[in-house]
Parts: C-alpha cells; sequence; structure tokens
C-alpha cells in the first residue's frame, strides 16, 4: 500500500469514527439525556460492575484528577454514584445509577440507528464483514475518547 493510500485509509477510519461519535451522541440528547461523548466511553467501562476512579481514567487515558472531575459530573447529572468497594475498604466503586443505565441504553439504540445509515449503503451482509475485520485489527479494549 502507497503512502497516501495509507494516509487516504487513516483519514476515511477517522471520520467515520467522529461521524459514528457524533451521530451517537445526538441520538441520546434526542432521547432527552444531556450528554457529550466522553460519558459514553466512561459508561462502557462502568457497565456492568462499576469500577474505580483509577480504573476508569486508565480506561480512558486520562489522569486520575481528569476521572473525578468526570465522575463529580456524572453524579451531578445522576447517572452515577459512588459505593463502598466491596472488596477494598479504601476505595470507592463508581457504578451506573438506573438514569445511567437508561442513557446506555439509548446510546445503544442511538448507535443501531447509525450503524443502519452503514447497512443502507453497503448492505447488512458488508457491514457484518467490516465489523468482523475491523475486530480483527483492533479488538475490543480501552476505548478513549478525543477531548
Amino acid at each position: 500500500m502507497q503512502n497516501s493510500e495509507a494516509l487516504a485509509l487513516t483519514a476515511v477510519l477517522l471520520a467515520a469514527a467522529g461521524d459514528l461519535t457524533r451521530r451517537i451522541n445526538d441520538g441520546v440528547e434526542a432521547r432527552g439525556f444531556e450528554g457529550r461523548p466522553a460519558f459514553g466511553f466512561a459508561f462502557a467501562r462502568l457497565a456492568p460492575d462499576g469500577a474505580t476512579v483509577t480504573e476508569l481514567a486508565a480506561h480512558l487515558g486520562v489522569t486520575k484528577q481528569a476521572a473525578s472531575q468526570l465522575v463529580d459530573e456524572l453524579v451531578r447529572k445522576g447517572y452515577v454514584e459512588r459505593r463502598a468497594h466491596p472488596v477494598d475498604a479504601r476505595a470507592r466503586l463508581v457504578v451506573l445509577t438506573e438514569r445511567g443505565w437508561e442513557c446506555t441504553r439509548a446510546a445503544e439504540a442511538a448507535a443501531a440507528d447509525a450503524v443502519g445509515v452503514w447497512v443502507e449503503i453497503l448492505g447488512e451482509a458488508e457491514v457484518r464483514v467490516l465489523c468482523d475485520r475491523l475486530a480483527r485489527i483492533a479488538p475490543y479494549g480501552p476505548l478513549r475518547p478525543t477531548w
């Protein structure tokens, strides 16, 4: 692959990721939830069993202070709560509230809508192949937002 082709591939993948993030966030807001993409990246780590602020910071690729500020905001908005850690008495576990779970379900529906546009363009079989190929290149792992 030529350098220019590699650069073009990079640009189109980043554009697709940015468009997908925007569509999901817009869909979440249209469903009545206040948020920003960073919330979704945090929710991905907090579901299903919660996480400490330190674990969330590592997942997001930010400092503990930045993760703590995000958690404070999520607590104020009613999406998460801090609980006693079941194993480590020194730590606090951050878990999704019912409102957080509702927002997560709204994000899932918005993601389905966004991918539905791809299905209309490419067809379901091709989108499944695309998903398989991308998963082979970049298996699921930490989701790090661009702040």
